[in-house]
């Protein structure tokens, strides 16, 4: 049975006593992690949680927050990996939407202003939720609780800690396990919902790609584990016995002492995230225990990474993933030239997942080095968009099959290309952001008639542009359009500019006037060259 309690007792019954997790100088072994997430569960168990019941973690890298994740596998409760970089109507929207029960943070972790976030909550904004778990480093820690959690039951981390006799839970593989948001086509994230049986095996088959387990492996996690590219690679890590090294929140010239320090051997980031790392030092071959990584491309500032990269003794590799099918999908093979490794895409990590492209319009699987949407069928795909039924029948084909949104073309059987995303939903500080989220921001303010978010490429990466046009009784100026915007979306999604047009360009066609957001990309590019 392939289920994440099944395999964490396989890991403490085979290399229990090895260090599974550091995290600031804390160790824990693979069968202490198994006990204290054991016990964990039990003291969820005592809180009123039981099996389907929804938990919102909203912390960063640290080894509760994996302890939590096990604990709540271990009686069947579906972890929502909540992002810390959300602001209140966000965190608001998704724990509401997703049927929270529990929601557990972090509230005097000194880079996250939890509370400050939760104090702009309205009163009655998270109705649903039943329990508030706060974790503390500090002892006989005191809390001023926001006005939203005033009605909730409040618990200590550390009081969750319960020594009982373990009650036997019935997990399934095909259970939900843990739901990640995903931006949507009405401007509300979607939910996807994995198994037990998806993640448990693409951890192992991420292992068994990586050759995670072929050597003494210690792995930097630097990427929040609260979406799918940083639960990916830890898991991953743990399925194969490996040292996890815990970073909170990535901090460069943490990272660099982590990776000195402890010799790190595998590590898999953003563009910018190794672009920092080497920046940390002078030397040749800063980092020589780091022979190989994986890395997203993010930034087109940075399109030369890869070769700087391997100049300096780290060979960088192209990967693709979503969440839909979890990250780590596909990797660029290592042997390869810096020219070929540093695309998006390549082979496929499972040995029994397939891919095709097909014509967007006919459906027709088209020939290797055709361009068309990408489409995938693996173990590793999600169970459904919790809750949207309609999104999950669009996003599956009748033999099971992905449809990702993804324009790309395949090079062989086994290996494809990423070429771009088909639509226009955004890819903004590594995460895809449908802008009609930032849009429903933007027509909150008073004048605002309508508003569309298209991207534009910076030095910094892509970043959204706005174009909004006014009612004509209101004076609409910018700068209170963009403050609008920080105090209610995370800093990626906020606009660098919200410039007022008398209307969008428009064309004809078979179904209507249709907005021509090719034109406004144009224009934003445009915009944003002059001014530099």
């Amino acid at each position: 049975m392939k289920t994440i309690p099944n395999l964490l007792n396989e890991l403490s019954d085979r290399v229990g006593s090895k260090t599974a997790l550091v995290d600031r100088g804390t160790c824990q072994t693979y069968s202490q992690l198994r006990e204290r997430s054991l016990t964990l569960g039990e003291g969820l168990r005592a809180q009123g949680i039981e099996k389907g019941d929804r938990v919102g973690l909203w912390m960063p890298n640290i080894i509760a927050y994996i302890e939590m994740f096990f604990a709540c596998a271990e009686i069947g409760a579906i972890v929502v990996s909540v992002n810390t970089k959300f602001k209140s109507f966000e965190l608001a929207d998704i724990v509401s939407r997703s049927g929270c029960k529990m929601l557990v943070l972090w509230p005097d972790f000194k880079n996250i202003p939890f509370f400050e976030i939760l104090s702009e909550v309205p009163a009655d904004g998270l109705s649903h939720l039943e329990s508030v778990v706060l974790y503390s480093e500090k002892e006989s820690q005191k809390f001023t609780i926001p006005a939203c959690l005033s009605n909730k039951n409040i618990v200590n981390f550390s009081d969750l800690y319960v020594q009982t006799e373990l009650e036997k839970r019935n997990i399934d593989e095909q259970d939900g396990l843990v739901i990640f948001t995903t931006s949507g086509t009405t401007g509300k994230p979607k939910f996807v919902l994995h198994s037990h049986k998806s993640i448990t095996v693409h951890a192992g088959e991420v292992a068994d790609h990586f050759s995670y387990a072929d050597k003494d492996c210690r792995m930097l996690q630097a990427i929040p584990l609260c979406g799918t590219f940083g639960l990916t690679q830890t898991l991953a890590g743990l399925a194969s016995g490996a040292e996890v090294y815990c970073l909170p929140v990535f901090d460069p010239a943490q990272g660099a002492q982590l990776i000195i320090e402890h010799k790190i051997t595998d590590m898999n980031g953003s563009d910018d995230m190794f672009a920092m790392l080497l920046d940390q030092s002078d030397d040749d071959i800063p980092y020589p225990s780091l022979k190989q990584a994986g890395f997203a491309a993010f930034n087109p500032a940075l399109s030369d990474i890869v070769e700087h990269a391997e100049m300096r003794g780290i060979r960088l590799a192209g990967l693709w993933g979503m969440s839909e099918l979890q990250a780590l999908f596909a990797r660029q093979e290592i042997s390869m030239p810096a020219d070929l490794r540093k695309r998006a895409g390549g082979v496929l990590v499972s040995t029994h997942a397939k891919v095709r492209i097909t014509d967007p319009e006919t459906g027709e699987k088209l020939a290797f080095g055709e361009q068309g949407e990408i489409e995938i069928s693996a173990p590793s795909q999600m169970k459904e968009y919790f809750g949207n039924p309609e999104a999950t029948r669009n996003t599956f084909t009748d033999d099971g099959y992905i449809k990702t949104g993804d324009l790309g073309y395949q090079e062989d059987e086994r290996s494809f290309l990423f070429i771009a995303r088909m639509g226009d939903v955004l890819r903004l500080g590594g995460f895809l952001t449908d802008p009609k989220e930032i849009e429903n921001c933007l027509q909150e303010i008073s004048g605002v008639s309508q508003a569309q978010v298209v991207g534009v490429e910076t030095i910094k990466g892509v970043k959204a542009f706005a174009f909004i046009t006014s009612d004509a009784q209101f004076e609409i100026i910018e700068d209170d359009v963009i403050a609008h915007c920080k105090a209610r979306l995370a800093g990626y999604k906020l606009p660098i500019r919200a410039v007022i047009v008398n209307a969008f360009p428009m064309t004809e066609s078979a179904n209507g006037l249709k907005i021509q957001r090719s034109k406004l990309r144009d224009d934003a590019a445009k915009i944003w060259q002059q001014a530099l």
